[in-house]
């Protein structure tokens, strides 16, 4: 049997009876519905933004493991980046020297790889820019490694050639003078014996009758013979590869032809005193890549220690030239 329910009316001051038929309990129930629904809601959302999901804490504790495996990578890519720093360092300063190659610049070891914005679709990452640096410093790597790969490839193909080379360095001097008295100037300033002005005196020469056998230095080809009244007078370059070059200037005859293939120790020409000479000598310039360089530093199958150092010092303290 249901309750009566009555309701206190101020204005009768009198209880009104409570109608508690099916609308009234259909109200109720939709009343107690719409609350529950909202403190559902109210609910959810402060659990939501105040206590995190077990799944949310999975994935946060994961990414706090990524980010310190990042932060290890980056501390082991800046230690790569160490020793192929000096594994560059080795090959520009001696493999490449010892080789007579071309230096690499650093502008092609460490050029950029890819556009400025390689990465942009990662900048709405969180910990963004920790991704974006390592995967660049990656990427330098990257470029770094294929760069020095080629440069080893280059070097590997010239130690195949080491023998070759070896034969094509001008080892020797130009012409007999194992008890070096016909050493006459060296290289560096000089005073020019017809002006009297200094100038750079870009090769060594030698003191020598006219007629004297001059040597090629060298294995090498004949790319010049040629006879002028000034300058070098008669002179004779040879190419030897390898970047290498030699000049021998103010001869008296030639012995070989422009495309002649020569070895060291064969006999080019003979001493003379033609084009811009003051007396009997040979002028001998030796070139790598077009640059003059001290032909003195090319006597090791010539000289013992102690002749290269008198060598050096006689050319050193002759303040005058020839031509």
């Amino acid at each position: 049997m249901s309750k009566v329910k009555y309701r206190y009316n101020p204005e009768t001051l009198s209880y009104d009876r409570i109608e508690t038929g099916f609308k009234y309990h259909l109200s109720r129930f939709f009343t107690y519905s719409i609350f529950s629904a909202l403190l559902g809601i109210v609910y959810f959302f402060t659990y939501t933004y105040l206590f995190d999901s077990p799944r949310e804490i999975q994935l946060e504790r994961e990414n706090s493991r990524l980010i310190s495996q990042y932060e290890i990578i980056s501390k082991k890519l800046n230690q790569v980046k160490l020793v192929l720093d000096d594994i560059q360092q080795r090959d520009e300063n001696v493999y490449r020297v010892i080789f007579n190659a071309d230096s690499i610049p650093n502008t092609i070891r460490r050029a950029g790889y890819g556009g400025i914005d390689r990465y942009r679709y990662l900048e709405d990452m969180d910990n963004s820019q920790l991704v974006i640096n390592t995967s660049n410093t990656l990427d330098g790597i990257m470029k770094q490694l294929y760069v020095q790969s080629k440069s080893f490839d280059e070097i590997i193909e010239l130690t195949k050639r080491k023998e070759d080379m070896l034969r094509c360095v001008p080892a020797i001097q130009p012409l007999s003078n194992r008890d070096l008295r016909r050493t006459a100037s060296g290289f560096g300033w000089r005073t020019d014996p017809i002006y009297g002005t200094r100038r750079f005196h870009e090769g060594m020469d030698f003191s020598a009758p006219t007629g004297t056998e001059i040597y090629a230095t060298g294995d090498g080809v004949v790319t010049r013979v040629r006879s002028s009244a000034i300058g070098y007078g008669k002179h004779i370059i040879l190419d030897h590869g390898f970047g290498y070059s030699t000049l021998y200037a103010h001869m008296d005859d030639f012995n070989v032809s422009v495309g002649d293939e020569v070895n060291r120790g064969d006999v080019i020409g003979y001493v003379g005193n033609t084009g811009k000479s003051t007396a009997p000598h040979l002028h001998y310039e030796v070139r790598v890549n077009n640059k003059a360089v001290d032909p003195a530093h090319y006597y090791f199958q010539d000289l013992t220690t102690e002749q290269y150092e008198e060598m050096i010092r006689i050319s050193s303290n002759n303040n005058r030239t020839f031509d």
